[in-house]
């Protein structure tokens, strides 16, 4: 089998990792020594804001004014679907459970919500109000005590008022407006009267990602997330133009935002390669900004000989969000492994998951598909496992163990066996 390249990318999603690193730890250590001192002044900034941090419940109610019906309808849409769809995801996990394994020797496993979690919502060029519902929703039906979330002020008054509706609706017991560097180690260092977070969730620029990297271990997090990409599966009966329209629709997201095309259909890829470019020109100027190198620098078309091929060169790329407008869509759900969430068929697409449709948004990125999926309810509760035993098994299970720990060289191991096989009278 062999694979053509039609357009290849002049860069990947990992080419500005170096230039944030340095920057960022810099900035996280001065918060974490000044803390609040620090971060507010970060803010003035970056986000020219002094006002507020902690959003009061009057400035909620303020917000909740601002935001008109339909919106709000909307907003209660998308979290009625991202409710249900986590409310299933707990139904479907592991219960907790006891068994005996053998005579005597009981182990079991409880699964328990996190304490706490911090939620980032971006809002800079765009107001992610669906990022809201996406991250807060399955912490809330997993069970977690305690939710912070963080969002950049769009003006002096804070954040964008959908976004602090939707947090509230969605349940966030605690709602800060912060951005950037900033707020991520708000969260983590548990600074304005917040206990420091256990996990941290959310998408967000290099700069977020970043963060959330380095503090990867004082405080879980949801992935490594890179810029946002989609992939796109198509034979001969995709309609072309869709696919054109539905790589164009993530590539606003950013300048560094991938869109690939993984084809058998030459006359697609051509079509592909043209239009793609008009259609970004046909943008407004903000989102034709982002969309415009993103597709020069990091857009690819590649040519493939039968579906196999598409489908293993797919999981090599383990995309972000993959898009089958192909035949047999049974055949592409059982055959691709490695995706953050696919969407199959051309009646979906990356769009209706991004806002609304169920499945959650945060997802892996940089080739992360290959070992983990995004965001779910399983990710805020701990599987923690437990044992008990009888005396009477100890004759077994620590004669073994003993064993096993000298044939280690461990004999402090193996010596709290002896000691019970000695007082229970197994010696």
């Amino acid at each position: 089998m062999a694979i053509k390249y039609l357009k290849k990318a002049i860069k990947t999603p990992s080419t500005d990792d170096h230039k944030t690193r340095k920057a960022v730890q810099e900035i996280l250590n001065d918060l974490e020594k000044r803390r609040e001192e620090a971060i507010k002044e970060i803010s003035k900034k970056f986000d020219k804001y002094e006002g507020e941090v902690v959003v009061s419940k009057e400035k909620i109610e303020e917000a909740s004014k601002k935001v008109n019906q339909k919106t709000k309808d909307d907003i209660q849409f998308a979290h009625e679907r991202i409710k249900k769809f986590a409310e299933h995801q707990l139904k479907h996990l592991n219960n907790d459970f006891e068994v005996e394994l053998s005579e005597g020797l009981f182990a079991g496993q409880r699964l328990i919500p996190i304490d706490t979690a911090g939620c980032y919502i971006p809002g800079g060029r765009y107001a992610h109000i669906s990022s809201a519902i996406m991250a807060i929703t399955p912490a809330k039906v997993a069970g977690v005590r305690t939710i912070i979330t963080a969002s950049p002020p769009k003006d002096e008054n804070g954040a964008n008022a959908g976004i602090i509706y939707a947090a509230n609706l969605c349940g966030a017991d605690v709602i800060m407006n912060l951005g950037g560097i900033a707020a991520i180690g708000s969260l983590a260092y548990g600074c304005f009267g917040n206990p420091a977070v256990d996990f941290l969730v959310g998408a967000g620029n290099q700069y977020v990602a970043e963060a959330k990297r380095i503090l990867f271990g004082k405080v879980g997090i949801d992935l490594f997330a890179g810029p946002t990409e989609i992939a796109i599966i198509a034979d001969k009966i995709a309609d072309k133009e869709i696919v054109a329209a539905d790589i164009v629709g993530q590539a606003e997201h950013g300048y560094n935002s991938p869109g690939w095309v993984f084809t058998t259909d030459k006359s697609l890829a051509e079509y592909i390669m043209k239009r793609v470019p008009e259609l970004i020109q046909e943008l407004p100027e903000g989102p034709r900004s982002s969309a415009e190198p993103a597709w020069k620098d990091y857009g690819e078309v590649i040519l493939c000989d039968t579906n196999e091929e598409m489908a293993k060169i797919s999981d090599q790329y383990a995309s972000e969000h993959l898009e089958v407008h192909a035949d047999k869509l049974d055949w592409w759900l059982k055959r691709l492994r490695n995706y953050g969430s696919l969407f199959l068929g051309e009646e979906t697409t990356v769009a209706y998951g991004d806002k609304c449709s169920g499945p959650n948004h945060i997802l892996p990125t940089k080739g992360a598909g290959r070992y983990t999926g995004g965001l779910y309810v399983g990710k805020f509760i701990k599987c923690l496992t437990f044992q008990r035993m009888s005396k009477e098994s100890n004759k077994i299970v620590g004669a073994t163990a003993a064993r096993l720990a000298r044939a280690e060289g461990m004999e402090a191991h193996a010596r709290t066996g002896d000691i019970r096989l000695k007082k229970y009278g197994h010696s």
